[in-house]
Order: structure tokens, then C-alpha cells, then sequence
């Protein structure tokens, strides 16, 4: 199966590597010099040559006899070498950049492949986007192994989405050469009540010998995770507690350590490695979501691994997260993930271990990447006109949009408190003022009016809610990047800046954007399914950031907030959400009046 992401498969060029290896041939590129971080034995060996052939590896150890005429060599001067990093879930549509401009950024960094969960563009666009995704990567250099999504819509019936997937679609699309497994199953209450739906998706990718990814967000690690576990489910990445990632490893699955831009989990879950004398085989790092400010400034994977020797991880057991561990969860350490006989050549050069500093990036033997930059520039993609026009709001959005009426003097509301740098939610009761027949936003309680709009098919469905956690004292933001429906999402103090911003957004096709009083701060156009934009890092990166400060300015100073007010209709994740359907209970799955009774 893997071997459609190698430059060639192992049986046909078996002949040559082991001819190679022993001398009769000449390699095509030798590496002396080294210092190997052997992952399958978790050691550092001095002085070790690497021979590669036909974009394998052909021997480890002393290649001089592998040596010829045209054999290029490439002395490594006592850096460290690794197996290229291996991000084993990421969504890259949370870049905000196309598949192109994500591999310019990453590739440098030491990522040689993704396992990609395209769920957000599918919710959009269905699988047709998700195949335009797929035509994007073809340009790269980078190995992008897909996940086909699996709840689009998230949680049926909580949502709308642009399109539907079930078992009919992943039996489909697990013919297709790239994909490799199941996106993350988030409808795990589907799974544990034994739903046709979600058990039918589980059996087509079981069917096809492919791997079920995972999301089991609940705070539980007896029966219902041993249910989801029993049901085929790999790998989750949802640990948000020490307890969580040790129990699902003590399992048998694949514990995801999650740090991305907005969800810093690796201080808890890495405590699970670092306070038990556990082998480390099933745990694996990984970003999920990643924003392109961060990119720049920090990095990548190298970053991640750097995050995870900050918490006490061990260097080589933090790569081994990465690569082997990685390419082992999702059964393809047969190509991927080491340095050994056979292997793909995607081999990272490290100049300081401690540092984790990058300096080239082989890919199938060839260098991809060089001092932090890409070698060779990528050919143009441009992702179709229809896939730039998924704005499809029913009427037009005024201030009269956003009033919430209610009787009396005073309501008790539902409002969901959210949790910074974690994707949960609490439910709160907090007491709101009526006045002329309307509930407003609360400032001095830090309580924002919410609305999100469904912006797939004119059905004019909106649902509304309270939010506490921003801090904003005056203005409104707007996304129609939230997850999973990514329908249009509404926050404010007021009602006529929430009108704006929602409109700003509608007349650019989707994105994301900050206004106060009247005035547009800062927008991020994402026309791409209103999701990304084709512009370079550098450039979405100064966009993102000017965004930040319009943040900042109307009040809020939480850690990526976009990211985690995109979270906020994600009715998969306690405790409470808010839909373009109305208010839901994460922890019973149903949906609940926004006021509760008298």
C-alpha cells in the first residue's frame, strides 16, 4: 500500500539495493560521517555512513565500498541524522494555507509526511474538495498519506453541513491511491451506541485493511473507551490528562500528543511518560492544528519535539514520537519512520540536538530542503472557481439578525465558558438583564452574544447563544472557519458590529475578521471553501497577525483565540455548543433551551 509514496516500490528495486550494499554497484548518494539517532533501538551511533539507491536505503553503517565515480556524497560532519518527521494527525486547512504553501513551510523544518485529515474542506466542498486538496500535494515534495473524513457532518443531526459522508463514501474513497485510513472518529457516541452509521464506516475501512483514527474527548477510560478501542479505533489524539493517554496506551492505542497552536496539551499528557516507567511504543506527537504565525516563529514538528524535551521526554524517545512510533500506528514502518535497509530516504540532518536546528531535508533520496528553504520551487496549482464560492447565506444579515428576545426583567442563561489553550467548554448559568423584550451582551459579567448562520444551502437556519472567556469590552468578531460545519460564526458586545463583521465576511468569500464601532480592524479573506488562502507563509502569516492585534485591541488576549472561538459550534466536545441549529449538551447529546425556566 505505501509504496505509492516512495520514488520506487522495494520489489523492484530490490536487486539494486542489495547490489548496492555489497559493493557491486555504486550508490547514488552516500552520507558519511554521521551521528545516526537509531529509533529502532533508541541509541546514538557515532560515525555512520548511509548508501542510497533508487530512493531507498541500501546500508547503514561504513559505506565506503558503495562509493563510485558518480556517487554523490554528502559529508554530514558529525550532525545528527534522523528518519524524517512524521505528523500523524493534521488538519492542514487550519494553516490557512493551501497544500502547496503548507509543504514550503514544513518541509524545511524536517516533516517528510503528513497523515492529513481533510474534514474540514469535505464539510464544505465534499469529497470533490477534498480531491483538490489532493492535486495540490501532488506538487510537493511532502508525502501526504490521507485520512478520509468521517463525520461530515460531526455529530448527524446537530448540524449543517455542505455535504454528507457515510459508509457508501468511505468504501470509495478507500480505492483511491492516497488515502491510507479513517479521519477521526468524532462521533464516538455513535460508535459506543453501536449506530449503522458509524459502525458501517468503521467496516469499510476494516474491510480495506486500513486504519480508524480516533477523537474520544470524554473524561472516561473504563467501558466507553474500551468499547471504542474493541470497535477498531487505533490512535485519538483527544488527551487532555495524564490519565487519559496512559490508559489508552495501556490499551493498546496510539496516545496522539497534541501540541498546537491553541491547544498546549503536552504539559499534561507528557506526564504520563515522564512520572510511569511505561514503554513509549504507543505514544506519538503531533500538531493537529497549526497556524501559520506559528510556522514561521516556532516551527513545526521540530518545535513539538523541542516542547516534548522541555517537558522531560528524552530527546530520542521524543524523534522516536515522530517517525517510528508514527509510521508503526499506522502500519507502515515497513517504508516509513527509520533509518534501516530498505527504508524510504527521508533522512533529516540535525546540526544541534539540543536546539533540534534543521539544516538539510532528503526526501526519497533527494535533497528537498536546505538551510530553510526548499529546494526547488513548486509548480503552480490554482484550486477551481467553484471551490472560491461557498457563501451561500439566505437574506441579508442586519443588527435586527442578532436580537434574542425574551420576557421578564431577568433570564437565567446557558452560556458556554470556554477553557484558552484547551478545546473543552463549561456550562454556566449566568443570570442576563431584559430590557425592551431583548437580551444583549454583558460585559461586566465578560458574556458575548454568539450566533452562527448556516452558509451551505440559503436554509436560513440560525442558532443562538451566549460566550464567556474572550474578554472583549467593545466590538465583534466573525469566522466561517468553525469547526465542523464551518458555517458563519458570529461573536459581539453589540449588534451592529456583529452585522458587519459577518457581512465582511460574506463579501469575501469566507474567512475570518475583527471590527469595533463601526470599523473593520483586521480580516483574513480565506476564499478557498472559506477556509484558505493560496498566499505564501510570510504573507499569511502578517495577515494572521495583524488579526491578532485587532484582537488585542477590542480586548481579548488569550492565546490564538480564533482558534479557539472556531471550536465553540463543535458539538463532538464537552460541555456545551452552540450549531446553526441551536444550543447542545455535549454530555447528553441533545439540544437545550438557551434559558433555562424559572
Amino acid at each position: 500500500m505505501i509504496n505509492k509514496f516512495c520514488a520506487s516500490p522495494l520489489w523492484e528495486c530490490s536487486q539494486t539495493l542489495a547490489a548496492v550494499a555489497q559493493g557491486r554497484k555504486p550508490a547514488e548518494t552516500v552520507i558519511r560521517n554521521a551521528k545516526l539517532i537509531n529509533v529502532c533501538t533508541g541509541e546514538i551511533l557515532p560515525d555512520t555512513d548511509v548508501a542510497i539507491a533508487s530512493g531507498r536505503i541500501a546500508l547503514v553503517g561504513n559505506a565506503e565500498h558503495c562509493i563510485g565515480e558518480s556517487t554523490a556524497v554528502i559529508d554530514a560532519q558529525g550532525q545528527y541524522i534522523a528518519p524524517g518527521f512524521l505528523d500523524g494527525h493534521i488538519h492542514v486547512e487550519s494553516s490557512m494555507m493551501s497544500v502547496g504553501e503548507y509543504a514550503r513551510a514544513v518541509v524545511p523544518h524536517g516533516t517528510t509526511g503528513i497523515y492529513m485529515d481533510p474534514h474540514e474542506i469535505c464539510n464544505v466542498l465534499g469529497l470533490d474538495g477534498v480531491q483538490c486538496m489532493i492535486e495540490d500535494a501532488k506538487r510537493t515534495p511532502l508525502k501526504t498519506m490521507v485520512t478520509t473524513p468521517s463525520c461530515v457532518p460531526a455529530v448527524p443531526g446537530f448540524e449543517d453541513t455542505g455535504c454528507f459522508i457515510g459508509p457508501k463514501e468511505v468504501a470509495e474513497t478507500m480505492k483511491w491511491d492516497s488515502v491510507v485510513g479513517l479521519g477521526e472518529m468524532m462521533n464516538f457516541p455513535g460508535v459506543l451506541s453501536s449506530s449503522e452509521h458509524a459502525h458501517g464506516e468503521l467496516a469499510e475501512t476494516l474491510k480495506a485493511n486500513k486504519i480508524i483514527t480516533g477523537h474520544y474527548s470524554m473524561a472516561e477510560t473504563g467501558q466507553g473507551l474500551n468499547a471504542y478501542i474493541a470497535s477498531g479505533v487505533r490512535c485519538c489524539h483527544e488527551s487532555t490528562r495524564e490519565e487519559d493517554a496512559l490508559q489508552k496506551m495501556r490499551l493498546g492505542m496510539y496516545a496522539m500528543f497534541r501540541e498546537g497552536s491553541a491547544w498546549h496539551d503536552l504539559h499534561e499528557v507528557a506526564k504520563s511518560i515522564t512520572q510511569h516507567k511505561i514503554d513509549t511504543r504507543f505514544a506519538v506527537l503531533i500538531s493537529d492544528d497549526t497556524h501559520p504565525y506559528t510556522l514561521l516563529s516556532q516551527g513545526h514538528l521540530d518545535h513539538i519535539v523541542r516542547r516534548a524535551v522541555q517537558e522531560g521526554i528524552d530527546v530520542v524517545t521524543a524523534i522516536q514520537m515522530v517517525t517510528i512510533n508514527c509510521a508503526q500506528c499506522y502500519q507502515m514502518d515497513h517504508d516509513l519512520g527509520s533509518i534501516a535497509p530498505g527504508k524510504c530516504a527521508d533522512i533529516v540532518f540535525i546540526n544541534d540536538l539540543e536546539k533540534l536546528e534543521i539544516t538539510r531535508v532528503l526526501i526519497d533520496g533527494k535533497t528537498a530542503a536546505k538551510n530553510g528553504k526548499l529546494t526547488e520551487e513548486l509548480g503552480e496549482y490554482r484550486y477551481p472557481e467553484w471551490a472560491t464560492k461557498s457563501m451561500r447565506v439566505r437574506g441579508t444579515i442586519t443588527p435586527e439578525s442578532f436580537r434574542i428576545s425574551a420576557e421578564g426583567q431577568e433570564v437565567t442563561a446557558r452560556v458556554i465558558e470556554i477553557i484558552p489553550e484547551r478545546v473543552g467548554t463549561f456550562e454556566r448559568h449566568i443570570k442576563l438583564r431584559v430590557q425592551d423584550g431583548q437580551v444583549s451582551s454583558d460585559t461586566t459579567q465578560d458574556v458575548l452574544k454568539t450566533a452562527v448562520f448556516e452558509r451551505h444551502h440559503e436554509t436560513g437556519k440560525v442558532g443562538f447563544g451566549f460566550v464567556k472567556g474572550f474578554g472583549i469590552r467593545c466590538g465583534a468578531m466573525a469566522s466561517t472557519v468553525a469547526h465542523d460545519a464551518h458555517n458563519l460564526l458570529v461573536i459581539g458586545t453589540n449588534d451592529e458590529d456583529m452585522a458587519l463583521a459577518a457581512n465582511t465576511l460574506i463579501a469575501c468569500g469566507g474567512g475570518m475578521t475583527a471590527v469595533q464601532n463601526g470599523k473593520v480592524l483586521g480580516t483574513v479573506p480565506l476564499p478557498i471553501a472559506g477556509l484558505m488562502n493560496d498566499k505564501p507563509l510570510e504573507e499569511m502569516s502578517r495577515i494572521v497577525e495583524n488579526l491578532s492585534a485587532a484582537w488585542k485591541q477590542i480586548g481579548c488576549s488569550i492565546v490564538s483565540p480564533f482558534m479557539t472561538m472556531a471550536l465553540i459550534p463543535l458539538a463532538c466536545l464537552p460541555e456545551l455548543r452552540l450549531t446553526n441549529r441551536g444550543l447542545v449538551d455535549c454530555t447528553t447529546f441533545q439540544f437545550v433551551p438557551l434559558f433555562l425556566p424559572d
